[in-house]
């Protein structure tokens, strides 16, 4: 059998990385996931037999949602290497027509989740981030007034570094979180040595019994249960940055044992001391180790944070691409992986909502109130999308994989109404952010259908333009480079150079830009023009999705004697749509909102490198 050095050391560097990235938020999760069990309005008395089964029904849910659901099943469920509810909702809506309505309800629901998402990626960071800092006040109470402070201090810090790219940010955190989980390990083995009773809690007749016990305490415990489980969705989003092996092979060799061990130690602790409930994860460390575990712990919390924001990134690419949003500027920070993103505007938007949250939760414990809710929303709506996928589809296994996701289904249902208990205390954030999100992709996505379907009413197709009567239409000296998304189209900026002005210029070159799959494209490759009359010009031009694409430069290249592309006399023509009200396609407020984000999205002459003293925008009204 042959070896692969190489495969086998790009794949030991991307799982280190995605240590550093992908599991952050569900390693952190020790940090506040089994005292919630015990602490604030819904608490329980951490009496032994409530420990046992909350480290019961840990273990099983991890178990069960985690290590089956998203590392087995739903990472095979990819979308050209891309994962997240929205890859699901791509991948879904190819098996349906159009105009179905069951079309209708898979795209509303992956749309919704893909909202959902945004919301715990907000939330994340922020409780993340606090819960560490709070060991603080554990350590040198005097410190508990600069909690906010610091964690808003640390959460600017991170955002700030996110323009080096989820590969150089998780080759920096990677080695922090192999420590990180190698210290959950020791400090729940330590523990567990002391107490070695609470190994029974490895039987889940222990959740069932106390289920079947009390039932109002296990339904109210399912959303503190539930916190241990906040980073799946995160980890089938991120999945494009580092792909499905890599992770697999960091959950199943290093994170999920560390988990487990930590939350019995954590239990084996309050089994010999219930008033620990109230902190069992710094009480577990000795004083002498607390302040180190408090840096290390705001370390990884930092960590926890790049999960989602990472997620948010690939999210939002999917979400441009698909048609929900308009298009934004993404940098590609990796020659190797397509998956890995930066996009600045999202990054500070993020920042600015994280910030805005801590000023007003203030502490971990409030925010986990509005924790949850979002998270088991998307993955109900990611357990239907895989199942509707694998009815639907041509899978192997079909039967047994639909009766895992029906197992999965239920359980997410039990969680998702245990943590509606929260809606009053902070519960309604995510979902009226949510809501929100909603409104506008699907506002973007209605808006664009509805502009694109007045256009094709006007326009022309290009053989019909080749055969008319150009040489009747008064020309002008110069060149004009018409940007077209659709070369058999005449652009709408030349319908309405021509419309305006009636005239044409002596040279008139079709522009249409090609992004590649590969990271760079050569000089040799990197145009193609077709003279295809007098003084028309039909010119490609490729970029790699490493690239910025850079026109004038591109053009430049070009070899064709009798075509003049002197910046003294070329100029580039960009069509921008003004949006006015129609007969009720879309409702006035829906009209406007549309409108408010046309004038927000990026036009041609900022996505694209173009000479702004060159550019002439001509406006193009559609009515909605």
């Amino acid at each position: 059998m042959s070896s692969n050095p190489q495969g086998t050391s790009r794949l030991s560097a991307l799982t280190l990385a995605a240590l550093g990235i992908v599991f952050g938020d569900i390693g952190t999760s020790p940090l506040y996931a089994f005292k919630e069990a015990f602490s604030g309005p819904h608490g329980m008395p951490a009496t032994p037999e409530a420990v046992l089964a909350t480290l019961s029904a840990l273990l099983w849910a991890v178990v069960i949602i985690i290590s089956l659901k998203y590392v087995w099943v739903v990472l095979k469920y990819d979308n050209d290497g891309e994962g997240g509810v929205l890859a699901l909702t791509a991948m879904a809506h190819r098996l349906t027509s159009d105009s179905s309505r069951r079309s209708v309800l898979v795209i509303g629901a992956g749309v919704f989740a893909a909202a959902l998402f945004y919301g715990d990626a907000i939330i994340t960071p922020a409780i993340s981030v606090l819960s560490a800092v709070e060991g603080i006040s554990i350590a040198t109470p005097r410190f508990e007034h600069f909690i906010v402070p610091i964690t808003i201090g640390i959460l600017v810090g991170l955002f700030l570094i996110q323009k080096h790219g989820t590969g150089s940010v998780g080759k920096l955190f990677g080695p922090v979180t192999v420590v990180w989980f190698l210290t959950l390990a020791a400090l729940g083995a330590t523990s567990i040595a002391q107490t070695p009773e609470v190994l029974q809690a490895l039987n889940p007749m222990h959740a069932v019994r106390f289920a079947i016990d009390h039932p109002s305490s296990a339904f109210l415990l399912l959303s503190a249960v539930f916190l241990g489980l906040t980073g799946g969705e995160a980890l089938y989003a991120d999945m494009g940055h580092f792909g499905a092996k890599a992770v697999r092979l960091a959950w199943y060799g290093l994170v999920f044992p560390c988990l487990i061990i930590n939350y019995f130690g954590q239990g084996a602790l309050v089994l010999r001391d219930a008033s620990a409930a109230s902190n069992p994860f710094f009480l577990m460390a000795p004083p002498a180790l607390l302040i180190p575990l408090v840096i290390l712990a705001t370390a990884a919390t930092v960590i926890a944070s790049q999960a989602t924001i990472s997620g948010a990134y690939s999210m939002t690419l999917q979400a441009s691409r698909l048609g929900y949003m308009p298009r934004i500027r993404i940098l590609h920070t990796s020659d190797k992986e397509k998956g890995q993103i930066y996009i600045p505007s999202v990054n500070w938007l993020m920042l600015l909502a994280v910030i805005l949250l801590v000023l007003s939760f203030k502490s971990s414990g409030a925010l986990a109130a509005a924790y949850g809710i979002a998270v088991s929303g998307t993955m109900i709506i990611t357990t239907l999308l895989t199942a509707f996928i694998t009815l639907v589809g041509a899978r192997v296994m079909r039967l047994p994989i639909l009766a895992a996701l029906a197992v999965f289904g239920v359980l997410e249902l039990g969680f998702f109404a245990s943590n509606l208990t929260k809606l009053g205390d902070g519960g309604w954030f995510p979902l009226a952010l949510g809501a929100a999100i909603f409104l506008m992709l699907t506002t973007w996505k209605r808006g664009s259908q509805l502009v694109a379907d007045q256009r094709r009413k006007i326009d022309i197709p290009m053989a019909d333009f080749m055969d008319g009567p150009q040489p009747d239409v008064p020309h002008v000296a110069g060149t004009a480079v018409y940007l077209t998304s659709d070369p058999t189209i005449v652009p709408s900026a030349l319908f309405h150079n021509l419309k305006h002005y009636k005239v044409m210029h002596d040279q008139t070159v079709f522009l249409h830009v090609v992004n590649e799959s590969n990271p760079y494209v050569s000089d040799s490759h990197r145009l193609e023009v077709i003279d295809v009359a007098p003084g028309l010009f039909m010119a490609t031009v490729r970029f790699g999705f490493r690239e910025e694409p850079d026109i004038p430069q591109a053009l430049a290249l070009m070899r064709s004697s009798h075509l003049d592309l002197n910046p003294m006399s070329t100029t580039y023509f960009v069509a921008r749509a003004t949006i006015v009200d129609g007969p009720g396609a879309m409702s006035a407020w829906r009209c406007a909102l549309y409108g408010w984000m046309t004038r927000q999205a990026e036009g041609a002459a900022t996505y694209y490198r173009l000479p702004a003293n060159q550019v002439v925008e001509l406006g193009t009204q559609v009515m909605l």
